[in-house]
């Protein structure tokens, strides 16, 4: 083997949460398949699509994991959690409610992965306060924004209190910022990825996107 023609190859995986109907499903299928429905339809426990991408010598596979915002789902256990390397908050800026449970969303997850980072981590653990976030405020789009009633500067100020937690808004319709939004959300998962050290070596290049679903109904 040409060690000279091989990759090094990243596994990152990445959970999105987020209140039921902010849009976390439309976002995912607008990034991996640049498709929208105007059909909602409730994720059911969890789901998750596979995108390739390059980010600048490695070639990432980005594992994201789709979850119901429902409440009887909010708490799906260690093992939905184990191996996450950045996490997507998602609300919607035309819904009050979808903000204010951020913070809920934020302290459950923190809840659920630290105490396994550290766990399984030791020789590098993750604290609450380094874990990698990523927050978008979707469906900028409706109604020309006019109905909107949590203000960027709103947002801004959460993530300030969060540790600086970058920031965009989106619209999964008109796929405006998605593009932006999930490369950061890789760059900030291949900065954590170094704690799990997943790679893969000699892996072949013909496959430009790996769009495959599964999932599980927890």
């Amino acid at each position: 083997m040409d060690l000279s023609t091989t990759k090094r190859r990243a596994l990152l995986k990445v959970i999105v949460l987020g209140d039921s109907g902010v849009g976390k499903t439309s976002l995912m299928n607008q990034y991996v398949y640049k498709k929208f429905s105007q059909q909602y339809k409730a994720t059911i426990g969890a789901d998750f699509v596979t995108k390739e991408l390059q980010v600048d010598d490695k070639l990432v596979t980005l594992q994201i994991w789709d979850t119901a915002g429902q409440e009887r789902f909010q708490s799906l256990g260690a093992a939905f959690y184990r191996g996450a390397d950045c996490c997507v908050l998602v609300y919607d800026v035309n819904v009050l409610k979808s903000f204010e449970t951020l913070s809920n969303w934020h302290e459950e997850f923190l809840k659920q992965v630290c105490p396994i980072h550290l766990s399984l981590w030791q020789a590098n653990p993750v604290l609450p306060d380094e874990f990698p976030f990523v927050l978008l405020g979707n469906k900028i789009d409706i109604d020309g924004g006019n109905s909107r009633v949590v203000s960027e500067k709103k947002a801004v100020d959460w993530c300030a209190s969060k540790g600086n937690i970058p920031y965009f808004e989106t619209s999964a319709k008109e796929d405006y910022n998605v593009d932006e939004a999930f490369l950061c959300i890789a760059n900030a998962a291949l900065a954590a990825e170094h704690e799990h050290d997943i790679y893969f070596q000699g892996i072949s290049e013909t496959v430009s996107e790996v769009e495959q679903r599964g999932g599980c109904a927890c």
